[in-house]
């Protein structure tokens, strides 16, 4: 199990950019996935990005080309770059950890774009 802290978000207006942060209670390289969600009101929780122990990485098609995420293993921190951001982007974001037997989630951080 690990612990996820997750920091960076707010509110920003549309085309602007945020860059989230999700810090884990420990080393981070083994972990099979490490991802970020989000969740808007009234919404399912959906996958944004993902980025595997060996650094490969997935998006979802409305996150492609407009948010990169990223690692730092030294620090424990997984990070989300979110470029060109729309007021559909706004929703609770959420960094997970899949270990394949469960998933660590944490608490969550909002992001609100205005238009």
């Amino acid at each position: 199990q690990v612990q996820l802290v997750e920091s960076g978000g707010g509110l920003v207006q549309a085309g602007g950019s945020l860059r989230l942060s999700c810090a884990a209670s420990r080393n981070i390289f083994s972990i099979n996935v490490m991802g970020w969600y989000r969740q808007a009101p009234g919404k399912q929780r959906e996958l944004v990005a993902q980025i595997t122990s060996r650094g490969s990485t997935n998006y979802a098609d409305s996150a492609k080309d407009r948010f990169v995420i990223f690692r730092d293993i030294a620090k424990n921190t997984v990070y989300l770059q979110m470029n060109s951001l729309k007021p559909e982007d706004t929703a609770v974001y959420y960094c997970s950890a899949d270990h394949t037997t469960h998933i660590d989630w944490g608490q969550g951080t909002q992001v609100t774009v205005s238009s």
